[in-house]
């Protein structure tokens, strides 16, 4: 069977005040507003993506803000905590910044062999930082972060799981992943091309077993859905026909202008996604003023001054 996944390429979370959300992800973690759009699907509600310099697949974590609206709860069913590379030596650099913002954290802990701090947003988003050395990407170089202690991207996601087994099930045999390690009621398993365990940032998929928590509920803070990255179109369709093959309904291929998607539930309730590499985030826009503008779909843009009208202002620093 050939790999047509080959990683992760983003994922899309629920959060409340736009401003705030702006001033946690550039401020603090020192990513890059790359992308100031609209939910396609609700143009009343700003699109908001945060990655390195140009919005590489595998780095990019984006937000629907939608204001006032009740927090989420983490538990089964979700995916709960987003995890980020940072290089080994940084992490006293990253203890010493949340303390300066006051922001509470966990840690430092072990998991396969990995040291890690964890802590959330100011709506409650799942977020650790895993010190690797393996990861070769820079992030975002020239952002309120110092190069040799910026984000790389993504390492991992954890998908918490009442009944982990369709769920592995789904990843294995129609998702290109293949179990790497486990530890603890943790099954971590890997996409494309990297073949261990302490080589895959960006490509890690952790199910953990959440035997007998409750389910968790959306809001402000809660992971709407996580996308896999696939080079093309062609491997969209490949992808899309497997999935239908194997017994689940995505859904017809959809134009996210910055990439093509398709959705899907998986059996234990996360929304999937995957996403086409291309076109990227410079379609629109010059990668020297990424985030700069709203910008809105061609179908939309007969309503652009009603649509910027009914958004609340917010401000990169």
């Amino acid at each position: 069977m050939s790999t047509l996944i080959n990683g992760l390429h983003h994922v899309t979370t629920i959060a409340g005040d736009a401003q705030r959300n702006v001033d946690f992800y550039t401020d603090i973690l020192g990513l890059r507003l790359v992308k100031k759009t609209i939910n396609f699907d609700a143009p009343d509600v700003y699109h908001l993506y945060y990655g390195d310099e140009t919005g590489s697949p595998g780095t990019i974590l984006t937000f629907f803000p939608y204001g006032r609206i009740p927090r989420g709860r983490k538990g089964a069913g979700q995916l709960t905590y987003t995890a980020f590379s940072v290089p080994t030596a940084s992490l006293s650099y990253w203890i010493d910044r949340l303390n300066t913002y006051s922001i509470a954290f966990a840690g430092p802990y072990k998991r396969f062999n990995e040291t890690y701090i964890r802590f959330d947003d100011f709506d409650g988003m799942g977020i650790e930082l895993v010190a690797n050395d393996d990861d070769l990407r820079t992030g975002w170089a020239t952002g309120p972060v110092p190069a040799q202690f910026a984000i790389r991207g993504f390492h991992t996601v954890t998908l918490n799981e009442a009944n982990p087994d369709a769920t592995i099930k789904l990843l294995t045999e129609s998702m290109d992943h293949r179990l790497v390690a486990e530890e603890a009621g943790r099954f971590r398993f890997v996409a494309g091309p990297s073949v261990a365990a302490g080589s895959g940032s960006g490509s890690f998929v952790d199910v953990q077993h959440a035997a007998g928590e409750l389910r968790g509920a959306q809001g402000a803070g809660s992971v709407h859905h996580v996308a896999f990255a696939t080079d093309n179109h062609q491997t969209q369709v490949a992808i899309r026909e497997r999935l239908i093959d194997n017994g689940f309904m995505p859904t017809e291929i959809l134009d996210r202008n910055y990439f093509k998607s398709i959705y899907y539930r998986e059996p234990g309730g996360v929304l999937f996604e995957i996403a086409t590499n291309p076109p990227g985030f410079a379609i629109d826009e010059p990668v020297a003023s990424l985030g700069r503008e709203l910008k809105l779909p061609e179908w939309y843009e007969p309503r652009r001054a009603q649509i910027e009208a009914g958004l609340p202002p917010i401000s990169v620093k």
